[in-house]
């Protein structure tokens, strides 16, 4: 466990970090989707199904970015 801390507080991206990255960015953004998803269709659909589809949606838009980041991360340290 401290070497994953250790990695994470060093930002030495591996396999582990990479996932650990992605799972983060995943929470993060379903929780963003669903609040985004509230603020606009909120009064629309109703807040509870605005905020399923919210949260849905959130992710589709940000995994793909985040995987290619750390990607580029990984393979290019001088970014």
């Amino acid at each position: 466990m401290t070497e994953i801390l250790t990695s994470l507080a060093s930002n030495e991206i591996n396999l582990l970090t990479g996932l650990i990255y992605l799972v983060i960015a995943t929470v993060l953004s379903l929780i963003g989707g669903a609040v985004g998803g509230i603020f606009l269709a909120g009064e629309d659909l109703g807040p509870e199904f605005a905020a399923m589809i919210g949260g849905l949606f959130g992710p589709a838009g940000v995994l793909p970015a985040i995987v290619i980041g750390l990607f580029l991360l990984s393979f290019c340290p001088k970014f």
